[in-house]
């Protein structure tokens, strides 16, 4: 066999036995993961069952309270019922949840990534951080718009009419930059770690592992 086959023989044996290829390594952010978390509905509660044998976690439903919408990805797991907001992620101690505030309509779906979940209500977006096993938000002010929200793999971002807010799963929360007075946004990307904002003046970049915003103009 002619050596460039040899070596394409011996690429494809390797793929399919699971081992990596050179340049890949176990446990790096940047590669995505399978899905992680399970979730079961029952009558009377929700199980998350950790895929890799760490766990089954419940939380009970309450009276007449209904299932709307699950989905997993990565990490974590995320589920609306018409009372309120539920998040798990793997190897967490509990399901977390928030509650619909007053005259607040439970959402039709999700953002999910591997490691982070954005979930646009009217006012306000959560973000859940699968590390960290937690919810947080950033609020809308009076006549601030929702322009867009991007979820990559360990990074999100939510784009308003005055600011823009990066989720970062290193650093756990969401940390705003703000935009300038009739800047025009043109688009929004987010990649593996960082996510990007192109707008009619600059390009905006922010970091997850460091949960930094920086900037170059045009």
């Amino acid at each position: 066999m002619p050596p460039r086959s040899a070596l394409l023989a011996l690429a494809l044996c390797l793929l399919w036995l699971g081992v990596p290829a050179r340049g890949q390594l176990g446990g790096d952010d940047r590669v995505p993961l399978g899905e992680l978390v399970d979730v079961v509905v029952l009558d009377d509660e929700i199980l998350a069952v950790d895929a890799q044998g760490s766990g089954t976690l419940a939380v009970a439903l309450r009276v007449g309270e209904r299932v709307l919408w699950q989905g997993s990805r990565g990490l974590l797991a995320l589920v609306f019922t018409d009372q309120r907001v539920l998040g798990v992620a793997t190897r967490g101690a509990s399901w977390q949840e928030v509650e619909y505030e007053r005259g607040e309509a439970p959402p039709r779906d999700a953002q999910l990534g591997d490691r982070v979940a954005l979930v646009s209500l009217p006012r306000r977006v959560l973000g859940f951080v699968g590390p960290g096993n937690r919810f947080v938000e950033t609020r809308l002010g009076p006549h601030q718009k929702l322009r867009a929200t991007r979820v990559g793999a360990n990074v999100a971002v939510v784009v308003t009419s005055r600011d823009a807010h990066g989720l970062s799963s290193s650093a756990g929360g969401f940390f705003p930059f703000d935009l300038q007075l009739r800047e025009e946004i043109q688009r929004v990307d987010a990649g593996s770690n960082t996510a990007t904002l192109h707008t009619d003046r600059r390009v905006l970049v922010f970091r997850s592992p460091t949960a930094t915003w920086a900037e170059r103009r045009h």
